[in-house]
Parts: C-alpha cells; sequence; structure tokens
C-alpha cells in the first residue's frame, strides 16, 4: 500500500524496452534520434522513406542518406548507446535524452515496433 502512494522523482523516466533487432527505420520513427559517425546526436526533423533507403534531415540541416538494416553501425550504436556528445545546433531537449537514456532494449522482451496493419474483427 505505501509504494502505490509514493510519487516518482521528478527526473525518473519510465523504463521502456524494445527488441533488440527491430528494423532501423521503425526504430528512428520512434526515438527521433540519429548518432552520426563523429559520435553525436542529432535530432531528426523529417524521414523520407523509399524502398529500403531513406533519407533523414536532422535539426541542423543535415541530410544523411540511410538503409534500413537490423545490424548496421547506428543501430549498433542507438541500441548499445554509445554517441558520446549531443549536436549543440539540434538542440535535443533534456527529457528525450532522458527518455533515450531509460530505454531498454533485449532479445525476447519488449515491443517489435511493427506497424499494426490488421483490420479490427467485425
Amino acid at each position: 500500500m505505501a509504494a502505490a502512494t509514493e510519487k516518482k522523482p521528478a527526473g525518473s523516466a519510465k523504463i521502456r524496452y524494445y527488441r533488440k533487432r527491430v528494423r532501423l527505420f521503425n526504430l528512428i520513427d520512434k526515438i527521433k534520434l540519429w548518432p552520426s559517425r563523429t559520435g553525436q546526436l542529432h535530432g531528426i526533423r523529417t524521414i523520407t522513406v523509399t524502398g529500403d533507403m531513406a533519407t533523414l534531415t536532422t535539426h541542423c540541416n543535415k541530410q544523411f542518406v540511410i538503409r534500413n538494416s537490423l545490424n548496421s553501425r547506428a543501430a549498433r550504436w542507438l541500441r548499445n548507446k554509445w554517441a558520446v556528445t549531443v549536436c549543440p545546433e539540434c538542440r535535443v531537449p533534456a527529457w528525450k535524452l532522458e527518455k533515450y537514456a531509460a530505454t531498454r532494449f533485449k532479445r525476447h522482451h519488449g515491443s517489435m515496433l511493427e506497424n499494426d496493419t490488421r483490420h479490427p474483427g467485425p
């Protein structure tokens, strides 16, 4: 009963679980962050998907052309949180960084981030 009345501290974010091997486009569309090769996290403004390739436009007006891969460099960097700094031009808000830091990637637990295209029953 005491646990129900306690409140979370203001700085703690809810832990979210995603599968480890999800498609990169789905993951990026969900978290709206991109790790560049220099180790910076960029905030994503738009994603334009063309088949198995996509063009990302960041808030600092940089464009990246990416492939939809499960084990690419960017997917590994996002899962393992290897980005070193945050882009000062993108101005990624602190709440988004806290939410990303609280995200866990598990092999057998979490959302697959698939688009639900099924129609409800009759």
